[in-house]
């Protein structure tokens, strides 16, 4: 059973920095993407961040220039470097993985998620 579990969530202040990380866990062939998303209280989920098995990122607009994604192949782990935080960041991040399991097909998998809350 693949299970993701986030971590590095708090409270920072503006302008601060944190740096999540999340790793897949279980019977894991392959990993296609892996990427971060954000949701805060009455708003849609959205993608933060998403970074393929080549190394190719993308960035909402919002976080260009201030996050930093990567991944570790080796640990089946993703990270997000969050720098020059602003309160607009608060949400709980979810980390979330497509990828190949014992299925032996493509499909979606998401962590639990962590809060980060950025105050002003």
């Amino acid at each position: 059973q693949v299970q993701l579990v986030e971590s590095g969530g708090g409270l920072v202040q503006a302008g601060g920095s944190l740096r999540l990380s999340c790793a897949a866990s279980g019977s894991i062939l392959s990993i296609n993407t892996m990427g971060w998303y954000r949701q805060a209280p009455g708003k849609q989920r959205e993608l933060v961040a998403v970074i393929t098995s080549g190394g190719s990122t993308n960035y909402a607009d919002s976080v260009k220039g201030r996050f930093t994604i990567a991944r570790d192949n080796a640990k089946n782990a993703v990270y997000l470097q969050m720098n020059s935080l602003k309160p607009e960041d608060t949400a709980v991040y979810y980390c979330n993985a497509n990828l190949i399991g014992s299925s032996l097909r493509l499909r979606d998998y998401w962590g639990q998620g962590t809060q980060v809350t950025v105050s002003s």
